[in-house]
């Protein structure tokens, strides 16, 4: 496997040292950048690719959950959230987090963690670039869905809605890791927990208020995150010129 590229994002400059001497005493380590603020990393995100995330939760103006929301498809492929306080280990594990490191934290801990980091990286390097199929397991059987069938897709907890038709299906999956698997220019994510198939989108129609809904070709109505709004109208406009 090639060297690793990471990026190490937090607001105290001595989390910042301390994960950078750990990270450096791996062989298989390569590249280490640090940002001291999510939109820093978002930006450096933006600009190149890495391979593995050290993210702090609470930050001043863009917190990690927000570098998750506004990254969408140019996320990592490894997320690992660094904090100080216990109570959003659910929420990142919702978001696709690999681990939790909860400050302070032992040498054999973090090495847990970047050996789960590297075992991840390995077989991603290895999996086809975007998914063709889905496997669901509905009632004893494992049925198998075309990608390109599917309309949108809800997160609910642990769990990922795909919304097939008039039928929906549920798989013991992330939607980060759904993102990672689908082809981006197919796919979009619109909302935290929504992605959409793009050319199931029939309009945008706006509310009172000012915030937009998605509205797709079987009529269902969609919310779109302002985050979400430019790149959206961005990506639709892009995609209206395509055959």
């Amino acid at each position: 496997m090639a060297p690793i590229s990471a990026l190490v994002v937090d607001d105290e400059s001595g989390a910042r040292r301390n994960l950078t001497v750990l990270l450096r005493r791996d062989p298989d380590i390569g590249a280490i950048i640090e940002c001291d603020s999510g939109q820093g990393a978002i930006g450096q995100l933006r600009r190149s690719k890495c391979d593995l995330l050290f993210l702090d939760v609470q930050m001043p103006g863009c917190d990690g959950f927000d570098v998750l929301e506004l990254l969408g498809n140019d996320l990592p492929p490894v997320v690992i959230f660094v904090t100080a306080y216990d109570e959003y280990a659910l929420r990142a594990f919702e978001a696709g987090a690999l681990d939790y490191l909860l400050k302070p934290f032992d040498d054999a801990r973090f090495r847990r963690a970047l050996d789960r980091a590297k075992d991840k990286l390995a077989h991603f390097s290895r999996r086809p670039k975007s998914a063709q199929r889905l496997a669901v397991k509905t009632r004893g059987e494992l049925q198998f869905l075309n990608v390109a069938d599917v309309d949108w897709i809800e997160s609910v907890g642990y769990y990922a809605c795909l919304h097939v038709g008039g039928n929906t299906h549920v798989l013991r999956r992330t939607l980060l890791e759904l993102e990672r698997d689908l082809d981006g220019e197919t796919f979009m994510r619109i909302h935290r927990s929504i992605i959409v198939n793009l050319k199931r989108i029939h309009k945008l129609e706006l509310q009172d208020g000012g915030d937009y809904e998605v509205v797709l070709q079987s009529g269902d109505r969609l919310r779109l995150s302002r985050r979400f709004r430019r790149s959206l109208l961005d990506r639709m406009g892009a995609f209206a010129g395509r055959d």
